[in-house]
């Protein structure tokens, strides 16, 4: 089987790792790879060094011409059987570049967004409805939108994000030395990108009264974005700046889950959220709040806290107990990391988009693959 990945974006996010993962599983599995990708992005540098085929194209836009051409050639060239788009912009380059051919479309959608969103001249209508024969949608919640903006439930596959059961979280001592943070403080843990639907401000209201109960926490935010400069003054402003460490875009994220004590997802919209799957993988604490996806993952008080979004004091107490009772906190951290081996590990994730491909794939092409005997049943 011959596949062709295309991501869109420059920076390195959930969905360019799970990007990653998927075609690294995938070539485990004896499939063919190829990813084209933003030249020197994070993703190109990464799956260059992973061995992974990488077809870097510059693509500015869904309306790109020359990157639709450009992968339209590649689609010749390569004979793909089936093409991935992992962005919104890949869907709709995906579409020109294959026009007219044999070749399966694809798309995974990761946020809980409706697709009219930002749709110009009833353009997503068409998109939607028209130029892919398949979505995966990474949660329930991302299913239940797409199906009410009118996409049809037959289309939409449901496979959640999947994370390594088996983290390197080793490298805390070090952490500790380079952000100043003692044995004795207790350390609180989010990592996101700084961006306004991350919930970083709430994050920073609810640290405000965290911090009077408990004056030696340290919250360690990992992760950068254009709302940096503003959550930083806003530290300042609330007299926390001593207790909040920002460290910017890390290459040795999974160490942190080593140091972290509690980890907590303060988003107002998530898709899934993989970092609270990755904390719980590491078997690590998580209070969250309710947005998106994040309630198919934790169940107050079974695998975690769950609190309403958007709400600082209610944030704040969620973390306030997340600490208080250590032993309940083991004990859902314990539940939480064996939902994540049970339903969301990295080769139930490439297993289940196999799955998908085999559903859509012609079955004349599905003949030419069975000796690979990679594939699954076909349900």
């Amino acid at each position: 089987m011959k596949t062709l990945h295309i991501n869109t974006e420059r920076t390195w996010r959930g969905g360019e790792r799970q990007t990653l993962l998927l075609v690294e599983g995938l070539r485990g599995r004896g499939i063919e790879v190829h990813l084209a990708c933003q030249p020197g992005s994070p993703l190109a540098e990464r799956a260059e060094a992973a061995g992974i085929a990488v077809r870097p194209i510059a693509m500015r836009g869904e309306v790109d011409l020359p990157a639709g051409l450009a992968l339209r050639r590649l689609v010749k060239q390569i004979d793909c059987d089936l093409v991935h788009s992992h962005t919104s912009h890949a869907h709709t380059l995906a579409f020109w570049a294959t026009a007219g051919k044999r070749t399966v479309r694809l798309v995974t959608r990761r946020v809980e967004y409706s697709i009219y969103r930002h749709s110009f001249f009833g353009m997503s209508r068409i998109k939607y409805r028209h130029m892919a024969d398949g979505y995966i949608a990474i949660s329930e919640r991302i299913r239940q939108v797409l199906i009410s903006d009118g996409v049809a439930q037959q289309l939409i596959h449901l496979v959640p994000s999947g994370v390594p059961l088996e983290p390197d979280v080793f490298g805390a001592d070090r952490l500790r030395t380079e952000f100043g943070i003692g044995e004795s403080n207790p350390v609180l843990l989010s990592v996101a990108h700084l961006a306004p639907e991350k919930g970083h401000a709430i994050l920073l209201q609810a640290m405000a009264s965290v911090s009077v109960r408990m004056p030696s926490i340290r919250l360690v935010v990992v992760g950068d974005g254009q709302c940096r400069p503003d959550l930083e003054a806003l530290s300042e402003k609330l007299g926390i700046r001593r207790q909040v460490i920002f460290t910017g875009f890390r290459d040795d994220v999974s160490a942190f889950y080593g140091l972290a004590d509690g980890f907590v997802s303060s988003s107002t919209a998530e898709g899934l959220g993989s970092a609270v799957l990755d904390a719980l993988a590491a078997g690590v604490p998580v209070v969250a709040a309710a947005a998106g996806g994040i309630p198919e993952i934790i169940e107050n008080g079974r695998t975690g806290i769950l609190v309403p979004p958007a709400i600082p004091s209610a944030l704040a107490d969620g973390i306030i107990e997340l600490f208080e009772r250590p032993g309940q906190a083991k004990e859902m951290a314990a539940n939480g990391r064996e939902e994540v081996r049970r339903r969301y590990s990295v080769d139930r994730m490439v297993s289940d988009t196999l799955a998908v491909y085999q559903r859509l794939l012609p079955c004349d092409r599905l003949e030419t693959q069975a000796t690979t005997g990679n594939l699954p049943d076909r349900p």
